[in-house]
């Protein structure tokens, strides 16, 4: 892998879906055993899967995985922390605020 050029993988993968009152959660299982790097993009394809309530749905599906190149996976290992700790800038409070 060069330092500019970025790879395309096409992994078969099992989506999980669920949209229960316990968990509500999509998860994605590559079947070929292929691993996410930082800074790697993954694109499942087919059509939205859409779980009723109370259900849990499971598909077989094919996934495109864009690796990143090394620019990119060291920018984002130096950086991810950074953005990461701007999402949790946020508090949860009891009180009402008007």
């Amino acid at each position: 892998m060069g330092i500019f050029t970025r790879t395309k993988e096409h992994a078969p993968c099992t989506v999980e879906v669920s949209h229960k009152f316990e968990s509500l959660h999509a998860h994605v299982r590559f079947n070929n055993g292929a691993i996410i790097y930082p800074g790697d993009e993954v694109q499942v394809q087919g059509p939205e899967i859409m779980a009723p309530f109370g259900e849990v749905v499971t598909e077989n599906r094919e996934a495109v995985i864009l690796r990143a190149n090394f620019l990119e996976r060291l920018w984002t290992k130096t950086f991810g922390d950074f953005e990461v700790m701007e999402l949790c800038e946020f508090s949860f409070s009891e009180e009402a605020t008007l």
